[in-house]
């Protein structure tokens, strides 16, 4: 699939988004106004959890503090009662406590705009900090995680192995007009037609352009 033909997708894609349910960080940043702290422990709070799960969790922490300090006051066990039951979330409490301490420390408070300097904080993977850039501060980056690694191989746009791998495959192929929304779309197109498993190709918006790479049953 060329540049030209993914376009075509990701724009019919974006035509019938709409329908789907919103996913859960987009909901974060259209409740917070696009606040990078609360997306930042929004998506800490995603990795390895269902998106209802981190919704829910996202939202009783944000009831009892939504800024780096007030977040370091909780005590931890208040703080894992709160984020129950995603997942390792005892690891997790432990984590939004040392990302908000090295926030006050060394950024008075406020979360980076700039992708490297977002990678300096712990537990902050490219994923996360693209997503920062991307939701937070509407700046360019690509996201990539299980859904748009999977679909991006799938509709056969490119051929990678991993997710970091995949995004510097779409940083060199995709138009960066494309960039921002990118993983808010396949991500909700992967929860709701594009599943990993029996995805459900017969009311798919985009199956007459889908390679269907590894794809075994469908309905």
């Amino acid at each position: 699939m060329d540049a030209r033909t993914m376009s075509r997708v990701i724009a019919r894609l974006e035509t019938v988004a709409p329908t789907w349910t919103t996913t859960a960080l987009a909901a974060i940043a259209e409740q917070t106004g696009q606040d990078p702290f609360r997306i930042l422990i929004g998506c800490l709070l995603s990795l390895r959890t269902r998106d209802e799960t981190t919704a829910g969790a996202s939202a009783r922490l944000f009831a009892l503090a939504d800024t780096p300090a007030g977040i370091l006051a909780l005590p931890t066990r208040t703080i894992e009662r709160a984020i129950f039951p995603v997942g390792f979330y005892r690891t997790k409490a432990r984590g939004l406590r040392s990302v908000c301490r090295h926030l006050l420390e060394h950024f008075d408070g406020a979360v980076p705009s700039d992708l490297d300097v977002l990678l300096t904080l712990p537990g902050v993977g490219r994923k996360t900090a693209n997503l920062v850039v991307t939701m937070g501060f509407a700046l360019p980056g690509i996201c990539v995680d299980t859904h748009v690694h999977r679909i991006s191989n799938r509709l056969g746009f490119v051929r990678t192995r991993d997710p970091e791998e995949t995004e510097w495959a779409l940083r060199a192929k995709l138009p960066k007009r494309h960039w921002i929304g990118l993983n808010d779309l396949l991500v909700a197109f992967g929860q709701t037609i594009c599943q990993p498993l029996s995805p459900r190709c017969s009311s798919c918006p985009v199956s007459r352009s889908c390679h269907r790479l590894g794809v075994g049953t469908s309905r």
